[in-house]
């Protein structure tokens, strides 16, 4: 009797400390991921068989120069060992890209942009609020692009901060950085370089500036972004690409 009861004691004993445990894992890996939506604004999906890594690109894109402290950046060197964590880990069958951006540094933003459109792995974008400047490449860089039916877009010319030298290489320094922007956009989306250019250098919309605001049947109608949609629909589309590169694989 002793030795039974010593040995249910025993029994109950292990079994609270394995639900200690279980409840410990459970609430380090809820902070984890509370830690990843604060600092990195990125979080894992694990549902319906499948695993999506969210990823999102606020305020403005911060490049080579540190952005003051009270602007909302998305730092690049934070995103880019991301991205490739994300395109070299087996669990993750997805990235959803989510953009509500005013733009910011050129090169940071093409960087972001050339490394998402290099993926093999399915992704989708949705810009939500706005997808301005350079966070239009990042937009049309996934394999599918949502945008929502109030976002804007602003494509304008590059500009350049601080001093620049008055001197006819300048102006062609300024024309081939911009033709990468302009050729980036036409290669990953519908639109062609003679249209987007001529969005880019389109007077009297925009106050005391050259470009366009396209709301989100007009990027989808100029063929910019893909198609005019939500969370559900963007979510919805990358099940498809998941399942049919699934698939794909499963042939070879």
């Amino acid at each position: 009797m002793d030795s039974g009861i010593l040995f249910a004691k025993q029994a109950a004993s292990e079994e609270k400390n394995e639900s200690k445990e279980t409840g410990g894992n459970e609430q380090q890996s809820s902070n984890e991921k509370m830690q990843n939506i604060k600092e990195m604004g990125t979080v894992e999906v694990k549902e319906k068989g499948r695993n999506i890594h969210c990823l999102t690109i606020i305020g403005q894109i911060e490049g080579h120069v540190v952005l003051p402290p009270q602007n909302k950046t998305t730092k690049y060197e934070h995103v880019l060992p991301q991205l490739v964590a994300i395109e070299d880990d087996e669990k993750i069958d997805g990235l959803l890209l989510i953009l509500n951006t005013v733009g910011g540094d050129v090169e940071a933003g093409l960087a972001i942009a050339e490394m998402i459109a290099s993926m093999s792995k399915p992704t989708v974008s949705l810009v939500l609020g706005g997808g301005h400047s350079i966070g239009v490449p990042m937009a049309v860089s996934t394999n599918y692009s949502f945008i929502a039916p109030s976002a804007t877009m602003t494509i304008h010319p590059l500009r350049l901060s601080g001093m620049i030298i008055g001197v006819p290489q300048t102006f062609e320094y300024f024309e081939r950085m911009q033709e990468r922007v302009v050729e980036f956009v036409a290669k990953n989306s519908k639109i062609s370089k003679d249209a987007f250019r001529k969005l880019m250098l389109k007077t009297g919309e925009l106050a005391n500036d050259v470009g366009t605001i396209l709301f989100g049947h007009e990027a989808v109608e100029h063929g910019i972004i893909d198609e005019v949609g939500g969370l559900s629909s963007a979510l919805k589309k990358l099940d498809e690409l998941i399942e049919k590169k699934k698939k794909g694989d499963n042939r070879k």
